[in-house]
């Protein structure tokens, strides 16, 4: 089983890159907040890999940290979650954030996150809750990060409405914020939305 690979960053897309190690191309499945965290193409990449074996295919499941590769691994124990609804959750919050969510029985944050349902949510935190808080324990993770202010929690919204994962979203918003003193609404979605188009 391949458990980690480190290589140069050949492509990348929004779900997976390809990593170039000693001449042969892994094609790697990947969460977006391993996607926004990675180098340009010709970059040197370093990732925990999770590898998944089917009748038809081995599919390799790549992320920046261990602990998202944990949580993965403990999401995909839940009945009725796959790899695939793993990543999409991994992707629809940041890790601590997710952690944090399923220790605290947060079923509408949960169910947020674009193809997990109320039953779904539920199920996770059912079987995951204490689990999740041995890990959020044992990580020291931080307090939720807060919005500072109402025109960033609605620029934030707008992007999530437009179909944006919302920690995509409160990232692009937290970089335009870091770069500009703008405050209107119009000129922070906007910059918003260049950003995260690049």
């Amino acid at each position: 089983m391949i458990a980690w690979l480190k290589g140069t960053l050949r492509s990348k897309a929004a779900d997976r890159i390809v990593v170039d190690v000693g001449g042969v191309g892994y094609e790697v499945l990947i969460p977006f907040s391993t996607y926004y965290d990675l180098g340009d193409p010709g970059e040197l990449v370093d990732l925990h890999i999770y590898t998944h074996v089917r009748e038809d295919a081995l599919l390799l499941y790549g992320f920046l940290t261990s602990l998202e590769k944990r949580v993965f691994t403990l999401l995909i124990q839940v009945s009725g979650v796959g790899p695939r609804l793993a990543v999409t959750a991994l992707s629809g919050l940041p890790v601590d954030e997710l952690i944090r969510a399923v220790s605290q029985g947060d079923i509408v944050r949960l169910s947020s996150i674009p193809g997990i349902g109320k039953k779904t949510a539920e199920r996770i935190i059912l079987e995951l809750k204490e689990k999740a808080r041995t890990l959020a324990s044992a990580e020291q993770l931080p307090e939720s990060a807060t919005l500072t202010s109402p025109v960033q929690e609605d620029v934030v919204s707008a992007l999530v409405n437009l179909g944006y994962a919302r920690n995509v979203a409160e990232k692009a918003v937290g970089r335009v914020l870091g770069q500009t003193d703008t405050r209107r609404f119009e000129d922070l979605l906007r910059k918003s939305l260049k950003q995260i188009s690049g």
